[in-house]
């Protein structure tokens, strides 16, 4: 069975067309800022756009849509959800469409559905970024106005943490790990019985990224937030965008900063260093997760775990907890197939989003 995998950034769109587990054919779509520009803020209104690259490529490829055997999307925007894989149907569109946070992701759906739907076929996404598995405990931020969201990398974590247990002989609910997911956001998670029971908000909680703040002292912040030097979206942009390895550097390029670290900068090379540091702080508190229970595996993705210097930084400080195993880079694509596969195979069943 032939399957389209669509996963839609904020300037590209990444497709894949897979027979099984074989990759047939993958293409990055690039979409300038003056293609996207006359659709303004609502992502929705990129559909259309970006359909038409999609199918242009596929013909481009020698690749028929009539041929697919069902959509593999990436998921969206939605309410919170148990991971796993679910169809994309006509209520998953909705809340798609009427999301209040606009994120290119949700495009996959919207767009899937449509092309799935004039071929007679399905559609169905998998480990969505709203995946939320944490355990009654984990859910507690400390303040009962305020509950953890616990948004992550879900997709390539648990991707990852599978691969891992089938390197292992066993199922990924037979498996301890603790996963962490290092671009241009990280987020570390304690995997457990085939769930996150417990990880770090991608946006407010957590080690600090090339361009994310992470978890910052909270009486500070109010002030900063208090003083008026920033305005309510300078202060999103100050945690999210103009943070971490940024505001001490001016770049959110971990490669450039470790190369001027390497060439003798000081400050760049403390910046690296520290950023490994509370990488490693967060794997070390996920191993508290477990309460006692054997962790088989701590596994290191994402891009900067190309880095031989973070991960090996990393790496000497938790491998007392676990072996450390990197698995460098992102799999999402694939992901999102065997998703799609494990349905198609009954494996598992599909899901309904509610």
């Amino acid at each position: 069975m032939k399957i389209l995998a669509i996963n839609p950034g904020s300037t590209s769109t990444k497709i894949g067309v897979f027979e099984g587990t074989t990759e047939l054919f993958e293409k990055t779509l690039r979409h300038s800022a003056e293609e996207l520009a006359p659709f303004g803020a609502v992502v929705a209104h990129q559909k259309a756009f970006r359909k038409e690259a999609i199918l242009a490529a596929l013909k481009e490829a020698g690749v028929k849509a009539s041929e697919l055997g069902a959509i593999a999307c990436r998921g969206g925007v939605l309410k919170p959800i148990a991971g796993g894989t679910y169809k994309v149907d006509d209520n998953v569109i909705a809340d798609l469409l009427e999301a209040q946070i606009q994120h290119p992701a949700s495009l996959a759906g919207i767009i899937g559905k449509e092309i799935a739907d004039e071929n007679g076929i399905e559609a169905f996404f998998t480990d969505a970024p709203v995946t939320y598995e944490l355990s009654e405990l984990a859910a507690f931020s400390g303040h009962k106005a305020i509950k953890r969201k616990g948004r992550f990398h879900a997709l390539n974590q648990k991707a990852i943490a599978r691969q891992f247990a089938e390197q292992q002989g066993k199922k990924y609910q037979d498996v301890n790990v603790i996963v962490c997911h290092m671009g241009g956001g990280i987020t570390v998670g304690a995997h457990m019985g085939g769930r996150t029971v417990d990880v770090n908000d991608a946006v407010s909680e957590g080690p600090f990224t090339p361009e994310r703040s992470g978890e910052l002292p909270t009486r500070e912040l109010i002030d900063i937030c208090f003083s008026g030097e920033y305005t309510h979206a300078e202060m999103k942009a100050f945690i999210q965008g103009k943070g971490g390895a940024f505001s001490y550097t001016g770049s959110i390029d971990m490669r450039e900063i470790e190369e001027k670290a390497e060439a003798g900068d000081a400050e760049f090379k403390l910046v690296t260093d520290a950023m490994a540091y509370q990488v490693s702080k967060q794997i070390a508190a996920m191993g508290a997760v477990f309460g006692g229970e054997k962790v088989d595996g701590i596994l290191l993705t994402g891009g900067i775990a190309y880095s031989k210097y973070i991960t090996a930084e990393i790496t000497k400080r938790v491998e007392f907890i676990a072996p450390v195993t990197k698995f460098p880079g992102e799999v999402e694509l694939e992901a999102l197939v065997l998703g799609t596969l494990r349905v198609a195979n009954g494996e598992e069943a599909a899901k309904t989003y509610a």
